[in-house]
Formats: C-alpha cells, sequence, structure tokens
C-alpha cells in the first residue's frame, strides 16, 4: 500500500478546462474536479481569458478535488501544474494580471510570416523554431507594436500555468520546457539569450522573463493567503511544472530517448524524445525538460478539436442525445471502410501548411450517410497526425510503438485507426489525466519520492491496452492516405483564393 501520508496533486490547466487531480505514490488517481473556462474573442482572430476567473477557477478545482479526496491537507507532499504551451499571460509591477492571450489567436499570423521571412534562418539556428502566430514572443513582439501602453505596462511574461504558481506561491518563475517550446531559449544550452530576443523585435523585453528553473524543482510554496483560498496546507511545495504536451507525455509512460508519444487532442501532437534535440527546419519544435531530456515535435491544431466541433454544432445542438459521443461512436461502426469513402480535411483551426488551410468533406455521394462523415473525419484527423509523423521520421527520428494519450484515446476507434494508419503498435495510457499525473510525477522527484524520471515513470504509469496494426487495414490506410495527401496539396491554391 502507498503511504498514505504522500499524495501528489496534479494540475492540469488548458485553454478552457482546469483540473486537479490528486494520484497516490503509485499515480493511482484518489479524486479529480474540473471546471469550464471562458473564451473570449474581442476582435476577430483574438482570443483572450479573464485570468481572475482562471485563478477563481484553479483554486475551486483544487479545493473540490481535496474536499471529495478526503485527505488531510498537510498529507498533501507538493503540487505540480502542467499547462497549454504559448500565448501570452502578462502580469503589470503589482502583480496584477494585465492580458492573458491563449495560444488559439490568430492576431500575429500576419507578424509571425513577416518574422520568419526575414529572420526565421537565423532564429532556428537559436531556438529550433521558426515564429508562428500564437507563439509567445511573437505575441509579445505584436503587443509592442500594436499596443504599446500594455507592452509598457508588462513587468512579467508568464505562461498560462505560471500564473497559477505565481497564484499558489508569490513566485514569478517560469521552467524550461515552456519556455523552450515557446522558442524563447537558446539549445540546446536552455539559456535566455539576447540575440534571440532581438531578432523577434523584442530586444528590449529581457527584464520582463523571470527566473527561469527547470521542471521539477520547487518554485516556491503555498502561501497563507492560498492556504485559505484552496484549503492547502500552507507551505506546501510547489514545483515549476510542464508545458502539458510534455507532462502528458510523462503521464502516459513515455520519457526515455526513442520513445514516441502521441496525443490526440484539441491539437495534434506527435513527438519523439531522444537525448539531444534534432536540428531540422522541418520539425515544429523542439522542448526540454531537463539537461539531455529532449522532446522533438510535429504538431498542429488539426486533431480531436475538430470531433469536438461536430459533436457541438450537430450532436448535442437541441441536446436531443444524452451521450453524443456514445452516439458518433454507434454511428461509425455502423459503416465498413472503403476505397471511395469520402475525405475529411482536419483544418477547422487551420494548418501549419499555411494560415489560409480551411477544414473540407470532400467525395460525398447520395448512399452516404452520417456513419461515413465521422469515419472520413476521425480517418482525417488520424492522416494528419501521420503526415507530422512522416516530417519526424524524414528528421531522423524513428519508432516502432507510440503511446497514444488526450481524449481521442478514450474512443473505441482511433486507436486501433492509429495502428493500422500509422503501421505501429500503439499502447493506450491507463490514466485519463495524463496531463495531471506527468506533473504529479515531477512532484514525486521533487520531494524524493523516486530517483528520476524513469523510476517514476515505471512506478506510477501503467497500460491500459496494446494494439497491433492489421496488414489488411494498414494496406487499405496507405493507399487512402496518399490520396489525402494529393488532395491537400489540390486544395492549396483554393485555400489561398479563398483567404482573400
Amino acid at each position: 500500500m502507498p503511504d498514505p501520508s504522500r499524495y501528489f496533486l496534479g494540475l492540469d490547466a488548458g485553454n478552457t478546462v482546469i483540473k486537479a487531480v490528486l494520484f497516490d505514490s503509485d499515480g493511482r488517481q484518489i479524486a479529480v474536479h474540473a471546471l469550464d473556462g471562458q473564451s473570449s474573442t474581442p476582435e476577430p482572430g483574438h482570443v483572450e481569458r479573464d485570468l481572475n476567473e482562471l485563478w477563481a477557477n484553479a483554486r475551486t478545482a483544487i479545493a473540490g478535488c481535496v474536499a471529495s479526496a478526503g485527505v488531510a491537507p498537510e498529507d498533501i507532499a507538493g503540487i505540480g501544474c502542467a499547462g497549454h504551451g504559448n500565448g501570452l499571460y502578462l502580469l503589470d509591477r503589482a502583480g496584477a494580471p494585465l492580458t492573458g492571450i491563449q495560444s488559439l489567436d490568430a492576431r500575429a499570423a500576419a507578424l509571425a510570416a513577416e518574422l520568419s521571412a526575414k529572420n526565421g534562418d537565423a532564429l532556428h539556428s537559436i531556438c529550433l523554431q521558426r515564429p508562428w502566430p500564437s507563439q509567445t514572443p511573437t505575441l509579445l513582439a505584436w503587443v509592442r507594436q500594436h499596443r504599446p501602453a500594455l507592452y509598457e505596462a508588462a513587468d512579467t511574461v508568464l505562461f498560462c500555468k505560471d500564473f497559477i504558481t505565481y497564484r499558489l506561491t508569490g513566485e514569478r518563475v517560469s521552467e524550461i520546457s515552456d519556455m523552450s517550446g515557446a522558442g524563447l531559449l537558446r539549445m540546446p544550452e536552455c539559456t535566455y539569450d539576447d540575440t534571440l530576443f532581438a531578432l523577434y523585435g523584442i530586444e528590449d523585453a529581457r527584464e520582463k522573463f523571470p527566473r527561469l528553473i527547470e521542471p521539477c524543482e520547487i518554485a516556491g510554496r503555498v502561501t497563507r493567503a492560498a492556504a485559505e483560498a484552496t484549503g492547502l496546507a500552507e507551505g506546501t511545495p510547489v514545483i515549476g511544472g510542464y508545458f502539458d504536451v510534455v507532462s502528458s507525455a510523462m503521464g502516459s509512460g513515455v520519457v526515455r530517448p526513442g520513445e514516441a508519444s502521441i496525443i490526440a487532442g484539441s491539437w495534434s501532437i506527435n513527438q519523439v524524445f531522444s537525448e539531444m534535440p534534432v536540428v531540422d527546419p522541418s520539425v515544429f519544435m523542439v522542448s526540454a525538460f531537463a539537461p539531455g531530456r529532449f522532446v522533438n515535435m510535429d504538431n498542429s491544431a488539426t486533431s480531436a478539436a475538430n470531433l469536438e466541433w461536430y459533436v457541438r454544432e450537430f450532436v448535442e445542438r437541441g441536446a436531443h442525445h444524452e451521450d453524443p459521443f456514445g452516439f458518433v461512436n454507434a454511428r461509425l461502426s455502423q459503416v465498413s471502410p472503403k476505397s471511395d469513402d469520402p475525405f475529411f480535411l482536419p483544418f477547422l483551426y487551420g494548418s501549419g501548411q499555411g494560415a489560409s488551410y480551411r477544414a473540407g468533406l470532400v467525395g460525398m455521394a447520395g448512399w452516404h450517410g452520417e456513419g461515413h462523415v465521422l469515419r472520413a473525419l476521425f480517418e482525417g484527423v488520424m492522416f494528419e497526425h501521420r503526415r507530422h509523423v512522416g516530417v519526424l521520421e524524414k528528421a531522423g527520428l524513428s519508432f516502432d510503438r507510440a503511446v497514444l494519450s488526450g481524449g481521442g484515446s478514450r474512443s473505441p476507434h482511433w486507436p486501433q485507426m492509429f495502428a493500422d494508419g500509422l503501421g505501429v503498435t500503439i499502447r493506450v495510457a491507463e490514466a485519463s489525466e495524463t496531463g495531471a499525473l506527468g506533473a504529479a510525477i515531477g512532484v514525486a522527484i521533487a520531494v524524493g519520492e523516486v530517483s528520476g524520471y524513469e523510476e517514476g515513470i515505471d512506478r506510477m504509469t501503467r497500460t491500459r491496452a496494446e494494439l497491433a496494426p492489421d496488414p489488411e487495414m494498414k494496406t487499405h490506410y496507405n493507399e487512402r492516405y496518399h490520396a489525402y495527401l494529393d488532395l491537400t496539396e489540390r486544395m492549396r491554391e483554393f485555400f489561398a483564393r479563398l483567404s482573400k
């Protein structure tokens, strides 16, 4: 039995939902409390959140989780938070929030293109990343150009999870996984760099960036005010925390070099761990979370968010389905895959291939029904994951098995579809809250419960299922995938025309 005095609280702060999850020392989930937040769109392409609401939801989630677990606050050994990467969270000199721009924001698209054309190669040579619209330094450069008063008032640049850590501890601190994932560090050294800031056009912003630590390092301790607000014990240690995609990979059981993590969530996350970062301009980003520990990623907002949109717009409308995702799964199971099935392009929220990309359903006929539409959507999401995996493979990163996590991993259809379509064995993590679990593993390391990442992952994560590719379906998806790539390329000119 785990020591009852050694519980670990993991927080997972996404673009909308924040979850507080309590784990025992074996990584078993004890309790969870989640709250939905609200985003606002004050102008087209702008996606923002109220940081006071974020903290209110965080403290409510923490209090609800601890209360439902029935454990004494003093028995919680520490706290770690994972949060969505990039975006822009600014505090003024007094520590009051100025703005919270989320990682779905597109206001800086034109500036990102301009920076990439002018300095993209030089930037990549330092941080292994090129500018993109909701990247933190690109957004900060946009604020400097278009909101000079806000820029001048800004004293500290933080990430989503850093703001929660600040409210818990009073410490303005960030860590290397988020900073490197945002293209703000010299790689592989993982240090701030004046040349890098100048290339982004924010050469005077260096003093706005906080103290930098490792993710599993203790950032501070719960203050008396935070303890009163959350029900936590004053003095409980809080670690630096993690870029959520790194944390989710850890919580799914991936941490060793050569291991792969695929996250089918709002974003299509495809990542391979390594001892040294891959240096290839075609790879979207590289994040570091400890010396000699790098995560090479190719990602885009093209995954399960497409299904969430479909369910919201067509299934939940009128509240005529008590179990909307169950309805989707039932419809999908009623059709058998065929070579002439329709295709879905999963670009509802754009694509890394071009800011003008849009979603589309192509190849429908009168004999097709909703099940065929859903199969096309599921398949299109998998194909876009496969395209990202292909980028990583061309950069020299190979693997024969991967762990699937995120909301898509809970589908009865997607895991086998990923195994067949990618042609590799897919493991599905037991934990449903892998982001929070990854943060809890970091806490376990920080307080000495485990000796390091390998022991933490081996002890605190497990596999729910393992699926091998079906050779017949592998052939089917290979043929369909090449047709999908051809269709996507043919649509490029149309998307560009549509955007004008």
